[in-house]
């Protein structure tokens, strides 16, 4: 069973910068994931906001946050992180890591089957 933890959340004035991490545990052996971030502004939908897949380090993103995140991966340390850049408010939300066993096309367009508990980002003006 897969199970993630996320990290690094917290508050950021409009224009700063985050990090937020994902560590992973419970990833079979010989197996590629795909982890994707999502987040769930209040009273929003939730939105997927960046990809990964950890054998090809393939990543895609959204249009919200393209330019401005980036996802990448410590596959030692089973470790996937969002770096968030020029934040902005309309980026608070709780975010959240996932995974999910890949087997062929892109990451982003996969369901996703493990969750992580999530981490709040607050960004003020």
């Amino acid at each position: 069973q897969v199970q993630l933890v996320e990290s690094g959340g917290g508050s950021a004035q409009a224009g700063g910068s985050l990090r937020l991490d994902c560590t992973a545990s419970g990833y079979r052996y010989n197996k590629i994931y795909c982890v994707a971030w999502f987040r769930r502004a209040p009273g929003k939908a939730r939105e997927k906001v960046a990809s990964i897949n950890l054998h090809g380090y393939v990543t895609k993103y959204s249009e919200s946050v393209k330019g401005r995140f980036t996802i990448y991966q410590d596959n030692a340390k089973k470790m996937v992180y969002l770096q968030m850049a020029r934040l902005n408010p309309d980026d608070t939300a709780e975010y959240y890591c996932a995974a999910t066993q890949y087997s062929g096309g892109s990451c982003w367009d996969y369901d996703y089957d493990y969750w992580g508990q999530g981490t709040r980002v607050t960004v003020s003006s």
